[in-house]
């Protein structure tokens, strides 16, 4: 009885085990991040002109989620060190050492060439090639060349996550056009203000890890106002968009963008008058995510609506 009692726990223990480092190389692909990349280029399937069959969707989409997470854990290995001394980060599987940095290295190496491949494999040259451009880009150029090199970091470095929906377009069209493009710059325009949002009141935390955020460098002021410059530009681009789409598309994505502009400029207000700068940030930071997934889930619904009539 003893015998088989031993057994058990041994078994439950190896399971467990394998559970548990499952979790832990799952939690280095980045989720959360992987699931908005998944999502925008799944909308970019699906708007693009032409058509895939169902099992050649599914398998690019799994292909540019591999290739998102390949990207993700690639950049925990090289951020190691750094997110060690920030409290956002500290618990993450590297810096407690729950998996090693060569582990790291090899598992998103290999990922990354599994994703690649596969796209290649399932769909064309043009949407493999974008998307060993973004997995380069958010690693060589963000990464490691600009994040702690440069406050212009998150601008420059949001190219890599508005790749997304053009390697979706590209998996069904074998290209890119003007279109596909207008999507790509809402993302790359969106991206500044939402990660200085989160700057603003993580800031504490970008200056242990010694990342020079813009409030770090020029100041919460200036920053908010960069914030106000950004989010306006958002208002322009999404009319020169409704161009492309239904009267649905255009007063929806109107509203969202005024009320972007309008937060970042009750940001100011309130660090003008009231001091709650913190409270605001993380306000807008919220909102701008879901800014972009309205925005997104929109254009699925225009496509459908376009479809029917």
């Amino acid at each position: 009885m003893a015998n088989i009692t031993s057994v058990s726990n041994k078994q439950e223990f190896g399971l467990g085990s394998i559970a548990t480092k499952l979790a832990l190389y799952t939690s280095l692909l980045k989720p959360r991040v992987m699931s908005l990349s998944i999502f925008t280029s799944f909308v970019g399937m699906i708007i693009a002109p032409g058509s895939l069959s169902f099992t050649q969707g599914l398998l690019a989409i799994l292909a540019i989620s591999i290739g998102s997470g390949a990207s993700g854990a690639l950049n925990m290995w090289y951020e190691r060190d750094t997110d060690k001394l920030m409290n956002r980060t500290k618990d993450r599987a590297l810096p407690t050492n729950q998996i090693s940095a060569n582990g790291a290295l090899i598992y998103g190496i290999t990922l990354s060439i599994i994703a690649v491949s596969m796209l290649y494999l399932v769909s064309n040259l043009a949407a493999a090639g974008l998307l060993l451009i973004t997995i380069c880009f958010y690693i060589f150029v963000y990464t490691i060349w600009l994040k702690k090199r440069t406050p212009q970091n998150i601008v420059i470095g949001g190219a890599a996550g508005a790749f997304p929906p053009m390697i979706g377009w590209a998996v069904v069209t074998g290209g890119v056009s003007t279109e596909i493009c207008l999507l790509f710059m809402l993302i790359f325009l969106w991206t500044p203000p939402h990660f200085w949002a989160l700057a603003l009141y993580k800031s504490d935390d970008y200056k242990k890890a010694g990342i020079p955020m813009m409030p770090l460098i020029v100041g919460e002021r200036k920053t908010i106002n960069l914030i106000i410059a950004y989010s306006i530009t958002l208002l322009p681009l999404t009319l020169i968009m409704s161009s492309y789409y239904s009267l649905f598309f255009g007063v929806s994505s109107t509203a969202l963008s005024i009320f972007f502009i309008y937060l970042a400029f009750d940001l100011k207000r309130s660090w003008l008058k009231d001091g709650l700068l913190e409270r605001k940030a993380q306000m807008l930071f919220y909102f701008s995510i879901i800014y972009l997934f309205n925005i997104f889930s929109i254009l699925l619904i225009d496509n459908l609506l376009w479809n029917i009539y």
